[in-house]
């Protein structure tokens, strides 16, 4: 028994990369409920020294610190670049379309880059990633909840009201 425990560790702390990568988990007991959605039998105890042997910090994202791996730093939104995203928009006409799970953003000719990658360095983490074109950005995300959340901080920060519930964009 005392030979599989190493495995089993090393792919409890592999899931729990993947899940903080994956999805915000602001503290142990959401950890501890997401790895026995899994199938881990876990106690916040064992969390809490796997929290400390990955090295997770806390990050701020959105509007609430989340777990975030020391590998995922390096990629760790920037607060000053909502500021940026504001400012970009300020200056750009910008309309948001809808596709299923994907929102399209249009711009003028050449914005797409700057405005995606001002997406990209901002808080806004609810999508899976950006791909953009001359004028036409694409917003991917993984589920109807993300995108809502997404989509209506996209129009606090673009200056718009938030639509009433039920309405899509």
């Amino acid at each position: 028994m005392a030979a599989h425990a190493p495995s089993a560790k090393r792919l409890r702390q592999r899931t729990i990369l993947e899940i903080v990568s994956r999805t915000p988990v602001a503290n142990q007991d959401e950890l501890v409920d997401r790895l026995r959605e899994r199938g881990f039998p876990v106690t916040q105890a064992t969390v809490s020294r796997d929290v400390a042997e990955l090295g997770l910090v806390k990050l701020l994202r959105g509007d609430r610190h989340v777990y975030v791996s020391p590998d995922d730093l390096a990629n760790a939104p920037d607060p000053e670049a909502d500021h940026r995203l504001v400012r970009l928009l300020a200056e750009t006409p910008v309309t948001v379309g809808r596709s299923g799970l994907i929102l399209l953003l249009r711009g003028p000719v050449g914005s797409a880059q700057a405005l995606a990658r001002a997406i990209d360095q901002s808080t806004l983490q609810d999508q899976e990633g950006t791909l953009a074109g001359d004028d036409t950005i694409l917003v991917l995300f993984a589920d109807e909840a993300r995108l809502a959340r997404w989509l209506e901080r996209f129009r606090t920060v673009q200056g718009l009201p938030t639509q009433p519930q039920g309405v899509q964009a």
